[in-house]
């Protein structure tokens, strides 16, 4: 019974505490009245619970709500914050890695999330070390769209050990 009344409890206690701050004109940081950190709010909610309760179901929205928050406040201030779909990518494969972490399962698509959200990340850093251009046939991320469906199809129709 706890459990189902923490959240509803940390999302009413974070909503007061935000409202309070905005009527008393107390910004903690350029931007702090807008909607990321809202979200960023749900997303604490939903981890609270998550890791204090054992509701482990609620660690991948609770990192992905959270991680949406936060991008969306860092990627106009840190000129080195990312924005492109890895980092969406990056924190899915975070909240997997940290359900399975509590659940001892289900690690692997995590990290293979992790590992594709820093390809797409890094690409163009990747392409320029490796010095490959994008010459037309010659431009390897024109394929790894196919290569991603082919693991993905690989994994629904192998059968478990």
């Amino acid at each position: 019974m706890k459990t189902t009344r923490t959240f509803p409890g940390i999302i009413l206690l974070g909503l007061g505490l935000y409202f309070m701050l905005q009527r008393a004109q107390i910004e903690l940081f350029p931007g702090f009245f807008d909607w990321p950190t809202i979200l960023c709010l749900i997303g604490i909610a939903f981890l609270v619970p998550a890791y204090a309760g054992g509701d482990t179901q609620s660690i991948l929205p609770g990192v992905l709500l959270l991680g949406i928050g936060l991008h969306f406040h860092f990627v106009n201030v840190l000129d080195l914050w990312p924005n492109n779909i890895g980092i969406f990518i990056l924190f899915v494969s975070l909240g997997m890695i940290l359900k399975a972490r509590k659940t001892n399962a289900g690690l692997l698509p995590g990290i293979l999330l992790f590992i594709i959200s820093l390809i797409t990340i890094y690409y163009d850093h990747i392409m320029s070390w490796l010095q490959i251009t994008n010459t037309g046939m010659a431009d390897p991320g024109k394929y790894w769209p196919f290569v991603l469906l082919a693991i993905g199809i690989y994994f629904l129709i192998s059968k478990k050990d």
